[in-house]
């Protein structure tokens, strides 16, 4: 069906484009892209400028620059994110795609989600994910239910793990500055014949600073943070046009912690535990020159930790808790190419996840405990995507996919999106359309009740999503300069919501419509400016008040290149706007408005000799005060400085 559609309208739109034939269209002169950026989040590797949703991706070249050491600093600037962290580096962080709740993000790494199966609403902290060993790191705005089934209901963040490649080399870098931190970094990566591999170490640690604000009454004691990563990915190619590839993460992290955000919210002693694996395997096949089969298996889990003993600020007050999730995924995919200009992709999916947790606490008002014991729930997907192309100026996507969840049912969700590119205006019109599900938690399904009422409800339905965006691009001066428009709208219903009477129960309904601009300039060989803005309004429509910690307003811009061969400079800013957040610190919680905030930054790195550089970066240069989460701190002016050696 997809198949016949889709050459319907090539042949519709090849005959409504102004191209020429002949010699005329020989004359035609088309923008090409001097690196060509290759897409691989939607399920099978894309060019960029084939694709018609709203794509971010940064590469490994724009990490280097950005001198990075997480992820979620990388995602602070892309076009239409809003993050926030409880506090400094450790803090619980998330992030908002396009006014989306943090746990209708979906994070994938290497194709395979990691949102936590024992978290209460399945999100995936971000605070903890180093960008060692990470290739690429690819963003899609809005519903992509079609591609991954549940959680996806504002977008994607893939996050690829470097493929080596070459002659073997190694690296050793190292950062240190204020807060008393220090990051490092060793890896190696390379190719030997059939035998591909890339493996990396890092370590960061960090004195911090309070993680309840410490301009508030009571909060003076920094909150410390270390973190430690392992990373490696393998690849074999096997006789018969086949190969097989293997990767893997561990983490192991300590984070110190407040009891909450604002006037004596410190704590000494409130301490956790974040561990996490990753394992990835895939065989993939090429049968007949045009099917193409892969096998996924992968298996994360993840076990968090909390223990915040009495104390002489604390004497009757304790409490400890252990939280422990795993997921297993079995994804069987396979690719037609049906013809130069259509492929068909169509798959089958299996996954398990598990979760269960203690907690207990003491207090002025007696002791506490909850157990939620192991449960776990599977999903079965099936999904058939569609893409078809025609001359290199139109570009479509459509798709289906059903999924059954073990216990809150079935759904189904669709896309599409096509794109018309004309080459002789360097114009590209494209447009979207998407659908997508998140599939109750297995807390919010099951949590046992309490002495204050019910929490879990075996009846919940998924939340579901729709979602259509449409933009132009416009490229100038042989592609050296690039703006890019897009209007975007986005329907939450189902909205599971916590009833004090009720437990969890569907009763939300939430909406969010935005515009995202965002250009980039190319003066000169050593000169790069980008800018992006992103306007959005994203309100509850039960209450009719705007949905907590999504900034109205978000301005980013950069200015990077190279001077005198040997320096490299970048300058960053970033203004967010005003939000609206609760202060849960007093009795009863109330609305409170986070005024906006600019954060200017600036890096220089020398290139000292062959494989050797050294760099000094600032941030926060204007010392400005802010909070992404009321009550919370965040840091002020910082200076990093350190060094990379490759060889």
């Amino acid at each position: 069906m997809f198949q016949s559609i889709g050459f319907c309208l090539l042949i519709l739109l090849h005959n409504a484009l102004p191209a020429g034939t002949g010699d005329q269209a020989e004359k035609t002169v088309i923008p090409v892209q001097r690196h060509e950026i290759v897409v691989q989040a939607g399920r099978i590797e894309t060019p960029l400028k084939e694709l018609a949703g709203a794509v971010t991706v940064i590469s490994a070249d724009d990490m280097a620059l950005m001198k990075k050491t997480t992820v979620l600093e990388v995602l602070e600037e892309v076009l239409g994110t809003a993050s926030i962290q409880n506090g400094g580096r450790g803090g619980a962080a998330s992030l908002f795609l396009r006014g989306a709740n943090s746990e209708h993000t979906l994070i994938l790494l290497d194709g395979i989600e990691l949102n936590a199966p024992a978290t209460p609403s399945r999100s995936y902290d971000l605070a903890h994910l180093s960008t060692a060993n990470v290739e690429q790191i690819e963003v899609l705005r809005g519903p992509q239910g079609t591609l991954y089934g549940s959680d996806a209901i504002g977008g994607i963040v893939n996050i690829v793990t470097r493929k080596g490649q070459g002659k073997p080399r190694a690296f050793l870098a190292a950062q240190g500055g204020s807060y008393r931190t220090l990051a490092a970094t060793a890896g190696v990566s390379g190719s030997f014949r059939a035998l591909d591999f890339s493996l990396a170490a890092s370590s960061s640690d960090t004195a911090g600073l309070s993680a309840a604000d410490a301009r508030l009454a009571g909060n003076s004691e920094p909150d410390g943070y270390r973190n430690y990563s392992v990373s490696g990915r393998a690849g074999l190619k096997l006789p018969g046009r086949s190969e097989l590839d293997f990767s893997f993460r561990t983490v192991s992290a300590r984070s110190e912690l407040d009891n909450f955000g604002g006037p004596y919210g410190d704590d000494p002693n409130s301490i956790q535990d974040y561990r996490s694996l990753f394992v990835h395997g895939r065989f993939r096949t090429l049968l007949l020159d045009r099917w193409e089969q892969r096998w996924d298996v992968a298996l994360v889990r993840s076990d968090r930790r909390h223990k915040n003993p009495v104390d002489p600020g604390h004497p009757y007050d304790s409490e400890a808790g252990r939280f422990r999730g795993r997921l297993l995924k079995l994804d069987w995919q396979n690719i037609l190419f049906l013809h130069p200009a259509d492929t068909l992709t169509f798959g089958a999916e299996i996954e398990e996840e598990t979760a269960e947790s203690s907690y207990e606490s003491a207090g002025i008002w007696g002791p506490y405990r909850s157990d939620f014991p192991r449960t776990k729930a599977s999903t079965v997907g099936l999904y058939v995507l569609d893409q078809v192309s025609l001359g290199g100026r139109f570009f479509a996507s459509a798709g289906l996919r059903w999924d059954r969840h073990s216990r809150s049912g079935s759904a189904l969700t669709a896309r599409l999106a096509p794109s018309i590119f004309i080459p002789r205006w360097g114009t590209r019109f494209k447009t979207s359309f998407g659908t997508g599900f998140k599939s109750p938690s297995l807390y919010q399904l099951y949590a046992p009740p309490t002495a204050w009422g019910p929490i879990g409800n075996t009846a919940l339905k998924s939340e579901r999503s729709r979602g259509w965006d449409y933009g132009v691009a416009q490229t100038f001066g042989d592609g050296r300069f690039e703006v890019e428009a897009t209007y975007f709208a986005n329907s939450f219903t189902d909205l599971i919501s916590f009833d004090f009477m009720r437990g969890y129960v569907n009763i939300g309904r939430a909406r969010s419509r935005g515009i995202e601009v965002a250009a980039a300039a190319r003066p000169s060989e050593g000169l790069t400016l980008r800018t992006a803005y992103t306007r959005q309004n994203a309100r509850d429509l039960v209450s009719d008040t705007p949905l907590l910690r999504r900034p109205r307003d978000k301005v980013t811009a950069a200015a990077e290149g190279r001077l005198f061969k040997s320096v490299t400079f970048r300058i960053s800013l970033e203004h967010v706007g005003r939000r609206q957040d609760m202060d849960y610190a007093s009795w009863i919680a109330a609305p409170v408005d986070l005024p906006g905030f600019t954060l200017l930054g600036a890096l220089v790195a020398y290139d000292v000799g062959p494989g050797f550089e050294v760099h000094l970066a600032a941030e926060n240069l204007l010392n400005e005060a802010y909070q992404t989460v009321f009550g919370y701190g965040a840091p002020g002016r910082s200076l990093t400085a350190g060094f990379r050696l490759s060889f």
